[in-house]
């Protein structure tokens, strides 16, 4: 038997519950590959998940979290062996599939990346979805022409779990960072992960009758959406690119198609959970490599399984600064 965090739903009020409870091996869905989980971390998905189900959990009792980090245990794929250090992320583990809430998982094969070289497991969930979200949207950004010394790039919601990691990576490139960010508290933060400059929520959060602004971003990486990501889209400079990775603002965009058609902006959609192995394996490299280590220890925010039910509803509120990291074995 072993601990693992358990959500489970009253069928007649339609509330589900969340507690650690002790689970066995029989009990875990079929996978090839048995993880022991190291680490875990929490991300809005997971907060979903843990509460109210936001349409992502189908099936109940139900073990949420999206990523882990851990050592294989048992493997009926060549390509694992036990002693393996791996790490998962998307593929709709936490949501259909039982998660890394838990001290052991069942996963396909398919769904594991490597540790790379430079990372260890709680390194890794420091990363985590949000972190590996991040990276794929810097390297976006760069595969469309974003180079340093175009001038300063933007990062919405930047106190959060993807902003937070793509603000220390683009400074650690030598990019001038923009940190958006609604909690003025957070700001001595954001300038010790690398932010040069930071831009307060209400300065560009409002809809505007002009179609283009002034020039001012060379990039951006938003996690917000909504009205902010339409005011963002008029601002960019002749040909730079916006990569979408969020929507806590909204999913509605209410903007018109000027930016596109006389300035050439690209909107880049970035999606963490069905990305390709290659792509993965990239991701995660450019991250041991890019991503300094002292920052990111500086965004850790240490927590147990006991403490995930809270945790979720405080990430649902915009609560959470940084990078939860979550012992599962605490």
């Amino acid at each position: 038997m072993f601990n693992a965090l358990v959500v489970n739903k009253d069928e007649d009020s339609g509330k589900t519950t969340a507690a650690v409870e002790q689970i066995s091996l029989d009990q875990l869905p079929e996978g090839e590959v048995t993880v022991a989980v190291e680490y875990s971390t929490v991300n809005y998905k997971d907060g979903l998940c843990i509460g109210p189900g936001g349409g992502l959990v189908r099936k109940y009792p139900h073990v949420p979290g999206i990523d882990f980090a851990g050592t294989v245990e048992a493997s009926s794929d060549d390509r694992y062996k036990p002693g393996d250090k791996v790490v998962l992320t998307g593929w709709r583990v936490g949501e259909a599939h039982w998660g890394g809430y838990s001290q052991k998982a069942n996963v396909r094969a398919d769904w594991l990346v490597p540790l790379p070289v430079g990372l260890d497991s709680r390194q890794a969930m420091a990363v985590g979805t949000a972190g590996f979200t991040a990276m794929l949207a810097v390297m976006a950004l760069e595969d469309h022409g974003l180079e340093p010394g175009h001038g300063p790039v933007l990062v919405t919601g930047a106190a959060g779990g993807v902003g937070s990691v793509a603000t220390a990576i683009l400074a650690n490139l030598g990019y001038e960072v923009a940190g958006v960010t609604g909690r003025p508290e957070t700001a001595d933060y954001l300038k010790s992960l690398g932010a040069t400059q930071i831009v307060a929520r209400e300065e560009i959060n409002e809809t505007t009758k002009r179609p283009l602004e002034s020039e001012s971003w060379a990039g951006c990486v938003d996690a917000v959406g909504g009205a902010m990501l339409a005011r963002v889209l008029g601002q960019m400079k002749y040909g730079a690119s916006v990569a979408a990775v969020g929507l806590a603002g909204g999913a509605a965009l209410p903007a018109t198609v000027i930016p596109f058609l006389l300035r050439g902006v690209n909107l880049l959609g970035i999606d963490s959970v069905m990305q390709p192995y290659e792509n993965r394996v990239r991701a995660w490299q450019r991250i041991a490599s890019d991503l300094p280590m002292d920052k990111l220890e500086a965004m850790i925010q240490p927590a147990a399984l006991g403490d995930l039910p809270q945790l979720g509803a405080d990430i649902l509120k915009g609560q959470v600064k940084g990078r939860v990291v979550v012992d599962v074995n605490a």
